[in-house]
């Protein structure tokens, strides 16, 4: 019995066309790119651009996270006006960051911006979470 259904399931997949299998039959096309690098930051560099008045920190969390700290000055900035954030000065230093390494939002909401024409946007990769368990100082609404 073991016998036939393996040799069954082997039919089966033979008579599937590969159109079955992932990806169909789309051409195979190279995944987007990014036109520009976003400059990451540590923590330690965020921490010295920290109280600088040009320098505007924007927390891309979302509202529970945010809820629950974030940098100090920081603007939360998971809205959807998020356009009226933004500096006029399209060369003023930007700071995003989101929860942590494994969130993207930061890096995304900092391409959305680098799109815009700003020329000095900076990702902190390491986010609130790593912000918070290095010891350093963050707010509450």
């Amino acid at each position: 019995m073991k016998t036939f259904l393996t040799g069954l399931a082997a039919c089966a997949a033979l008579a599937l066309p590969l159109s079955a299998f992932a990806g169909g039959d789309a051409p195979i096309e190279a995944a987007p790119a990014y036109e520009r690098a976003i400059h990451k930051i540590s923590i330690y560099e965020a921490e010295e651009l920290l109280g600088q008045p040009e320098v505007t920190f924007y927390d891309v969390n979302t509202l529970e996270i945010w809820a629950d700290g974030y940098i100090p000055g920081a603007i939360f900035f998971n809205v959807g006006n998020w356009h009226r954030l933004l500096p006029e000065d399209k060369n003023a230093p930007l700071v995003f960051y989101c929860a942590n390494r494994l969130c993207s939002s930061s890096e995304i909401a900092a391409y959305e911006v680098m799109k815009l024409g700003y020329t000095n946007v900076m990702q902190m990769p390491d986010g609130i979470y790593g912000w918070k368990l290095s010891g350093r100082k963050f707010e509450r609404p």
